[in-house]
């Protein structure tokens, strides 16, 4: 039995890899190879174009897969999402150049540039625009004013939009890498066993990046001090030191917390403080 797996080809399949590298999976490949092996003979592994993805594992050329939301939508795939990730969070927006009037396209027929030709009719619908879409194949960018009055394409930081003399006029959808499924395969009780037990451990390495392992000593007149202050995911763990009336305090804290608990912490008496990182919660 095999779980055929598509990973994105690019940027997105950097952190799949180390996201699939930190759950136990490994891959062997070279720059040009599109069929990197696993070390877990279980899975087939292929490389594909993103926007690919959802498509082809809707119609079970592909058991799981991963790609943006905007993907998924736009192929109108019927998959099954099991998880949103949160990588390479984009938004799809509508641009025009930074020195027009967005009111004045309605009053005509305008030429729309787009790579997302199902989130455009809607939108461009929606708002009531007479409009006539092209298609483009990247650098959808560089379509306005001579090719193009609009552009529907997605950004991160807008930085490409504003050197190009665009500006954003409205948000069309908002997007981050998802991992999904076909239904077929999760109604198989062997694969599906073996991508439930993916998620785990996905889900353990994703809230364990979010926190790390506060560890500090106290005595016993500041103890309740000290435990009073720390967040944990179900409560701190409190020991006595060997040989000592003094205690051994442990919490996982979430990162965000971290600059400012430690100084009130020391406030509170806590000594000995260590840091450590958590490579999986669960």
């Amino acid at each position: 039995m095999k779980i055929k797996m598509a990973i994105p080809k690019g940027k997105l399949q950097v952190e799949i890899v180390k996201l699939l590298e930190e759950i136990g999976l490994s891959f062997k490949s070279n720059e040009r190879n599109y069929r990197p092996i696993c070390s877990d003979a279980r899975f087939e592994i292929k490389l594909l174009k993103s926007q690919n993805i959802p498509k082809l594992v809707e119609l079970e050329q592909h058991d799981i897969g991963f790609a943006g939301l905007d993907w998924i939508a736009e192929q109108q795939a019927d998959v099954q999402v099991l998880k949103s990730l949160g990588f390479n969070p984009v938004e799809i927006v509508a641009c025009i150049p930074d020195n027009w009037d967005y009111a004045d396209l309605k009053k005509r027929k305008i030429i729309v540039a787009t790579e997302y030709k199902t989130l455009s009719d809607k939108f461009l619908s929606d708002n009531g625009f007479d409009y006539q879409l092209i298609r483009s194949y990247g650098a959808t960018e560089v379509f306005p004013p001579e090719d193009a009055d609009m552009i529907i394409d997605n950004t991160s930081t807008g930085t490409t939009i504003l050197a190009n003399h665009l500006k954003i006029v409205d948000t069309v959808y908002t997007s981050n890498t998802q991992f999904f499924a076909n239904q077929t395969c999760l109604d198989d009780p062997k694969k599906k066993a073996i991508i439930d037990d993916m998620l785990v451990l996905m889900n353990g390495v994703l809230n364990g990046r979010k926190r790390v392992l506060l560890e500090m000593n106290c005595d016993e007149v500041t103890i309740e001090n000290v435990v009073n202050l720390l967040p944990a995911m179900r409560a701190p763990t409190v020991a006595k030191l060997y040989n000592s009336k003094d205690y051994a305090v442990r919490a996982a804290v979430k990162k965000s917390e971290v600059k400012s608990l430690i100084p009130k912490l020391i406030k509170a008496g806590a000594i000995d403080i260590l840091e450590i990182p958590i490579r999986k919660a669960i």
